[in-house]
């Protein structure tokens, strides 16, 4: 799975896990060239609190387009050290 935003592949592994629809990449695949700060964060009731990451890509700045949980709840350890997207972030085969 390849995850691409404004042209640049962000991160690519063929070991991604599944949760809710989102395809969570390992944390070592997330290309850190293009990632920057945030200091969004959110709760999720099942998987507990979800850090984020921005994206610079090109001049452009994607804010708060990646995720993880850092010490999520035991139900949710197939996310630990893994990374998700979203806001316009093209995950595909």
């Amino acid at each position: 799975m390849k995850a691409i935003w404004n042209g640049v592949t962000i991160a690519e592994s063929d070991d991604t896990v599944t949760v809710e629809g989102n395809h969570y990449f390992p944390a070592s695949s997330l290309k850190r060239e293009y990632v920057t700060f945030s200091n969004h964060q959110t709760t999720c009731p099942w998987k507990g609190k979800a850090s984020y990451y921005s994206l610079m890509v090109n001049g452009e700045m994607n804010t708060d387009a990646v995720w993880y949980y850092a010490d999520p709840k035991p139900e949710a350890e197939a996310v630990r050290d893994r990374v998700a997207f979203w806001r316009g972030v093209k995950v595909q085969p």
